[in-house]
């Protein structure tokens, strides 16, 4: 099991995830709108196709931080 920090860059939660699920699928379990930010795995900057893969996949064993940066609207 994985130990996941989860959420957007103002408001996170800790949980514990399998490491087959999907990072989609572990932000749609969470309500997590990734459609209006940016996605970071430890940081790093996710790109396109990273999000059907599971954190198995991208090499995650023990914890990790998935944050969607919400983009802020300019007036």
């Amino acid at each position: 099991m994985i130990s996941l920090t989860i959420g957007t860059n103002t408001k996170r939660k800790k949980i514990t995830v399998p490491p087959t699920m999907t990072l989609r699928e572990a932000l749609e379990q969470e309500e997590i709108n990734y459609s209006v930010g940016t996605l970071h795995l430890d940081g790093a900057a996710l790109v396109p196709g990273d999000l059907d893969k599971s954190f198995e996949d991208l090499g995650i064993t023990d914890k990790t931080y998935l944050i969607s940066v919400v983009k802020a609207d300019n007036a």
